[in-house]
């Protein structure tokens, strides 16, 4: 989120790029690691090439920015992502992302929702975006470039590379198939099924259970493609040098059209090798190192997510040494262990992993979700909880209505892989007899979870409006993911604003509440101290501390629908504070003896602070963060 943008047309009378000596080593030593010595010495260059071009694209403004920048404060508490579909929102007479534009403008406010993805808004064959015909164009029934260049110009933007595979529509593709020079071995092709032998398939694992590869005609002959995901998404072929200087120019372009943060998608998969799993080889962590490299010395203000739905340790092998591979890795544990939590009124899993949280530097951090386009990912409590935990997540989802897919583990067996409903609709039933005030609750509790983790939040928009799962859409598209994907209606949105019975009007207030403090509080700093506290089975609670630890917050949840009390030792809040104020009730509470005594009521959620850092803030006078999300606000 930049007010100076780089120059369309590269301007080559400018100083040149003076590549740092540190950054061109690193470079060359990826290099040689995924394609030896000789191919170095061709690759380099011309990488160098494109370095340089992408320079000369930039303003002095903006290489004196780049200068400038600190990666350890890169995110802050202040930092809060909104993730879309470009065509999501639907509007007479305005193409979707001026529609989407239009409406972050009048119902959400962009001082609390500093962060916007766009999922891929490229041209596309299938899979909702993620089969993309060409990289470099905006698809045109969204809109252009100057669409998303405009939202560029308001939110930290992030975009998906979706860098493991390329649509069999694809022009690129098709001129493989012809036999065109420029296109040989893009793809993982092989001249008969047999060569990939039904060992070595089983050995894969996989987020998908289709056939690994699928049959094309070439102009010399029958080939068969490696598929990691679909017939349609054919995967790129990176043992060819060629491809990956392809990606790579494609990447600076996204970071010129207003990029502040590149989503790696299906990274896991990006190298493909028989004989091994297929997921997050050696390779892969090299070609992401080269990609972390190539940014740091075009623009280093621009993060790399690594998007890689798997066990916990193994996605968070994707910060490397904390400085090397991504700024930010989705905390993918987080929804299941969270939807477990409230499933069993029992937060222990929850805070047994939360306890074990590591945060690799303060240059890099989490994206904490709850929910996605996808749905839940199972993946990332594999090991964390035991399997009839999980065959319980599973079942009690069903209940409410969730599908489930499933994924090929290795030795070929199919295994839960994601629950495919919306948030809202996993943890509430359709027929239960509760009051909507109760259910809306529990959902704003379940969202606290996230906002108050150490990261950064994000959530998806069917996640931060409550919207039911979309049966019917789910039928009518044969996709099951399309339950947590249908068009908000914005006059619609408006109509049930202005309705203060209705259930977006009570999340407006509920949830619009904590995304307000959220972003005002340091203690909520993504670099600050985090601390897991024990108090009960059914709370789950954590010490927040801002990076010089003059803030603090108390965070607590009551993942159950039943009242407890509990106690919090002055010791373990980390500060000697007699009299605190919760700010989601606005009441205030009194230490004695030592301790805090509170009362939680079902699903209540309390955020707490020491009134003697109220008033040294109310001293301050320091207005951080503004009003916003939801029409005057989801914060109200």
């Amino acid at each position: 989120m930049s007010a100076t943008r780089y120059d369309e047309r590269p301007d080559f009378t400018r100083p040149p790029l003076e590549l740092d000596p540190g950054l061109r080593d690193r470079i060359a030593a990826h290099l040689r690691a995924l394609y030896g010595e000789e191919a170095t010495s061709d690759i380099l260059p011309e990488l160098t090439r494109l370095l340089k071009v992408h320079h000369a694209h930039k303003p002095a403004a903006l290489v004196e920015a780049g200068l400038a920048f600190d990666p350890s404060r890169r995110f802050s508490e202040r930092d809060m992502g909104l993730v879309v579909y470009g065509d999501m929102i639907r509007r007479d007479g305005r193409v979707p992302l001026a529609a989407l534009d239009d409406l972050l403008a009048e119902f959400l406010g962009r001082r609390t929702f500093n962060i916007l993805h766009v999922l891929p808004f490229f041209p596309y064959s299938s899979d909702r975006g993620f089969s993309v015909t060409d990289f470099l164009s905006v698809d045109p029934r969204l809109g252009s470039w100057q669409d998303i260049e405009r939202l560029a110009g308001s939110f930290k933007l992030m975009f998906d590379a979706v860098l493991n595979h390329v649509s069999s529509e694809s022009t690129a593709f098709r001129e493989m198939l012809a036999g065109a020079p420029g296109f040989k071995d893009l793809a993982v092709v092989f001249r008969s099924p047999e060569e990939v032998s039904e060992d070595q398939r089983r050995l894969l694992r996989r987020p998908r259970t289709s056939e690994i590869l699928t049959r094309f005609q070439a102009l010399d002959g029958p080939i068969w493609a490696w598929t990691t995901f679909s017939p349609d998404q054919v995967d790129l072929n990176y043992r060819n040098p060629r491809v990956l200087l392809m990606v790579i120019e494609a990447l600076l372009m996204y970071v010129r059209r207003g990029a502040s943060m590149i989503r790696l998608d299906a990274i896991t998969y990006l190298w493909d090798e028989p004989g091994t799993t297929g997921a997050s080889l050696a390779q892969t962590h090299e070609v992401v190192r080269l990609l972390r490299a190539v940014l740091d010395a075009s623009a280093p203000e621009v993060a790399l997510v690594t998007e890689s739905n798997v066990p916990h340790d193994e996605n968070v092998s994707y910060f490397g040494n904390g400085l090397d591979e991504a700024q930010a890795v989705y905390n993918f544990a987080l929804p299941p262990l969270v939807l477990h939590a409230f499933y069993r009124g029992d937060a222990s899993w929850l805070t047994d992993w939360a306890e074990r949280l590591t945060y690799p530097s303060l240059a890099a951090t989490y994206l904490n979700l709850l929910d996605s386009h996808d749905g839940i990912g199972l993946p990332g409590i594999s090991g964390i909880l035991p399997a009839g935990e999980v065959s319980f997540l599973v079942d009690r989802a069903r209940e409410h209505g969730a599908f489930v897919s499933f994924g090929a583990a290795s030795e070929g067996v199919r295994s839960p892989y994601e629950l495919n409903t919306t948030w809202y609709s996993a943890l509430n039933l359709d027929n239960s007899d509760e009051e909507r005030a109760f259910q809306v609750k529990r959902f704003v509790a379940s969202r606290s979870i996230a906002l108050a983790l150490a990261g950064v939040p994000v959530i998806y928009l069917h996640g931060l409006i409550g919207s039911r799962s979309d049966v019917q859409l789910a039928l009518r598209t044969g996709s099951r993911r399309d339950v947590n994907r249908s068009s908000v209606d914005p006059v619609m949105v408006r109509q049930n604003l202005a309705d203060r019975g209705s259930k977006l009007s009570m999340i407006r207030e509920n949830l619009g509440r904590l995304l307000q403090v959220r972003v005002r509080q340091r203690a909520f700093h993504p670099n600050g101290g985090q601390s897991v506290l024990r108090l009960a089975r059914q709370v789950f609670a954590l010490r927040r501390t801002s990076p010089v630890g003059d803030e603090h917050v108390l965070a607590l949840t009551n993942v159950s629908g039943q009242p407890c009390v509990v106690e919090v030792p002055l010791e373990q809040a980390g500060v000697a504070a007699a009299n605190w104020y919760d700010f989601v009730s606005g009441r205030g509470w009194s230490a004695r003896g030592g301790s805090l005594t509170l009362a939680l009521g079902p699903y209540d959620v309390l955020w707490l602070k020491p009134f003697q850092e109220i008033e040294r803030e109310i001293e301050r006078h320091d207005p951080r963060a503004g009003s916003g999300a939801l029409a005057g606000g989801l914060p109200g």
